[in-house]
């Protein structure tokens, strides 16, 4: 026994698993739009945009607010930099200024030393020359008393040299 194909009829070529899968698809379809599912899907997809508007906005917003923040830093920089150069000037001035002014009085403390020295050694050889005239008029009177006194001896001489003493005395004082 062979078998043959038995030839199908017309009915059962149009209902072959293609037209079933077709009619099941619009059944389901059918359904989903009794459901209301499309609305729930669009709703969802209007949800879902306004949501994206609103990141958008907020996204926009926070933009606009960094980009003012960021101007505001810039210029707080730019103003921080002027602040700080006229902060460097002013002690570059100040600095000048204290330098001179150590000079001036630096070079008037040594003037002022300058002159207490040369008037302490003024003084110093004043001191010295009345001295040395101090000493030199005791030696000049005691080798005077003692060469009048050898030489005049007695009563006449010692009246000479007691002249002679008071008058070199006199003298050299």
């Amino acid at each position: 026994m062979t078998l043959q194909a038995v030839p199908l009829p017309l009915a059962a070529e149009f209902f072959d698993a293609t037209f079933v899968a077709l009619v099941a698809l619009v059944l389901f379809l059918g359904i989903v739009v009794w459901a209301g599912a499309h609305k729930t899907v669009g709703k969802m997809l209007d949800d879902r945009a306004a949501g994206i508007a609103k990141d958008l906005d907020d996204a926009r917003r926070l933009r606009e607010e960094a980009e003012a923040l960021l101007a505001e830093y810039k210029q707080k920089r730019i103003d921080a930099e002027k602040e700080a150069a006229e902060i460097v000037t002013r002690a570059k001035a100040d600095a000048a200024a204290y330098a001179e002014e150590s000079k001036k009085k630096l070079s008037e403390s040594i003037e002022r030393r300058t002159k207490q020295a040369e008037t302490k050694i003024a003084q110093a050889e004043a001191a010295a020359e009345k001295d040395v005239r101090a000493r030199a008029a005791d030696l000049a009177v005691a080798a005077a008393a003692a060469l009048i006194k050898e030489g005049a001896k007695g009563k006449a001489g010692e009246g000479l040299v007691s002249e002679s003493i008071a008058a070199v005395k006199s003298r050299l004082n």
